[in-house]
C-alpha cells in the first residue's frame, strides 16, 4: 500500500481550494506550479516585512506595498520559470480576482474591482521587466531594484487621501458608496511616486 505524506496530502488540500485559473495554470505548468508556490509565499513575506518599514507609503491595498507585491512577485517568477509562465499566472490571479468580486469576497479587505486589477496588471508587466531568467541578482538585490523603481513612479497606485479614502483623478473622494457591488467605479490610477493629498 502506498502511503502518502502529510506535505503531499496539503498540497493536493491547496491545490482542490484553487480558483479555475490558478488550477488551469498549475495543469499547464505542473512543474513550474511547485517553484512557483514557493516564490509566492516568500513574495508575501517579503512584501509583510516591507510594509512595516519606512521604505515604502505601508499602503498593502491599492499603495506602493501593494506595487511592491505584484513586481517583486513577478520579477522572482521571471527569474526561476520564466516571462510567459510567470505573466500567465499573474493573469490567472486577475481572473481569480474577478471572480472573487463576482461572489462579494474580500482581496486585502476590499472587495476587487477593475481599477485594482488594472493596477495589478500594470505592476506585474512592469515587475517582469526587472529581470531575465535565471538572472544571478540576489533576492535583496532585486527589492532594492523594485522599491527605487516604486519611488522612479515606474509603477502605478490607486490615489488616496491622507485618511485613505479613495479619490477620482480630479481629487473628489469616492465615496462607500460608489464602491458597494461594483466592478467598475472612479478611482484613479497614478504614477508610483505620486504623493497622497
Amino acid at each position: 500500500m502506498v502511503s502518502i505524506s502529510a506535505n503531499t496530502q496539503s498540497k493536493f488540500k491547496s491545490f482542490f481550494d484553487l480558483s479555475f485559473p490558478k488550477k488551469a495554470w498549475v495543469l499547464l505548468h505542473p512543474f513550474k506550479a511547485v517553484k512557483s508556490l514557493e516564490i509566492s509565499k516568500d513574495a508575501n513575506r517579503i512584501t509583510d516585512s516591507i510594509k512595516k518599514t519606512n521604505l515604502l507609503d505601508g499602503d498593502a491595498s491599492g499603495g506602493q506595498v501593494d506595487a511592491f507585491r505584484h513586481a517583486y512577485w513577478m520579477a522572482r517568477l521571471h527569474q526561476k520559470i520564466g516571462e510567459r509562465a510567470a505573466r500567465s499566472l499573474g493573469k490567472a490571479h486577475e481572473k481569480e480576482n474577478y471572480l472573487t468580486y463576482k461572489k462579494r469576497k474580500l482581496e486585502n479587505g476590499f472587495v476587487p474591482d477593475k481599477i485594482s486589477s488594472e493596477m495589478d496588471l500594470y505592476n506585474n508587466n512592469e515587475g517582469l521587466k526587472l529581470i531575465s531568467k535565471g538572472s544571478k541578482v540576489s533576492k535583496k538585490g532585486l527589492i532594492y531594484r523594485v522599491i527605487n523603481a516604486i519611488k522612479f513612479g515606474n509603477f502605478k497606485i490607486i490615489k488616496k487621501d491622507k485618511k485613505g479614502n479613495f479619490l477620482t483623478c480630479d481629487g473628489r473622494i469616492v465615496s462607500k458608496e460608489e464602491l458597494k457591488a461594483k466592478w467598475e467605479n472612479n478611482k484613479c490610477l497614478v504614477a508610483s511616486n505620486q504623493s497622497i493629498e
